[in-house]
């Protein structure tokens, strides 16, 4: 298998799909930013895999934030400014990776795609 990452977005918010598009560009970033260069170049010469999942809500997305920090795999909580949608200081979504897809869906492979 080859590397990916997740982004987790918490449904219950009902973002316009814009808004849900920039925090998972946000949280996929951060997330990237984070990785080791080694793991970076794997996923980028793999395609830089990315999928985009459900959380039902904030405790799920803490939820899997700790299982994934379990496992050592990187992970970037998204708080919003609340400049537009939701609150000032809302937690949107989780990226998680890019690391090795096995290690990935140990943690999130129950969860369905946005």
């Amino acid at each position: 298998m080859g590397y990916k990452q997740v982004i987790l977005v918490r449904t219950d918010l009902k973002l316009p799909k814009g808004k849900a598009c920039v925090q998972v560009a946000h949280a996929s970033l951060e997330a990237a930013l984070k990785s080791s260069k080694g793991v970076i170049d794997e996923w980028r010469s793999g395609g830089g895999k990315k999928v985009v999942l459900k959380a039902a809500g904030l405790d799920e997305l803490r939820k899997y934030e700790a299982l994934a920090r379990k496992e050592k795999l990187v992970t970037s909580l998204i708080t919003d400014a609340g400049h537009t949608t939701v609150a000032p200081g809302t937690v949107t979504c989780l990226g998680i990776g890019p690391d090795n897809e096995e290690k990935i869906d140990k943690v999130t492979g129950s969860l369905k795609i946005l």
